[in-house]
């Protein structure tokens, strides 16, 4: 576990920078796991589709699939891909816990899908 210190917060992340605490994350939180990814800055869609993300596992407490993110957001079909290159990215900034199971696989480095491991 790491802690991160910010804006007189402070968070904790798992080995896999997953937010430690569903309900220690706010937007603040999001920009800061995002700086750590090496993005600068959230771009609105991209905070859009954290939101989303956040939203659906706390309704459904289940992730999303990643075309119905772009398809009810009204953005590009593959929207998480091309906006967080490896969508498992978006989930960490959304503070959504780690998959279990599931990792996500790339042949070209800009296309990701999700297989069953470990």
């Amino acid at each position: 576990m790491t802690t991160i210190k910010y804006a007189g917060k402070t968070i904790t992340v798992n080995d896999d920078g997953f937010l430690a605490d569903l309900d220690a994350w706010d937007e603040d939180t999001a920009r800061t796991l995002a700086w750590r990814e090496g993005i600068k800055k959230l771009s609105a869609e991209q905070m859009e589709i954290i939101k989303f993300m956040r939203n659906y596992y706390k309704k459904f407490d289940a992730f999303p699939i990643l075309n119905q993110v772009c398809k009810n957001l009204h953005q590009p079909r593959e929207c998480v891909n091309e906006q967080f290159i490896n969508p498992e990215i978006a989930w960490r900034l959304a503070g959504l816990p780690k998959l279990g199971g599931i990792h996500f696989v790339t042949l070209d480095g800009k296309h990701y899908h999700m297989e069953e491991c470990c």
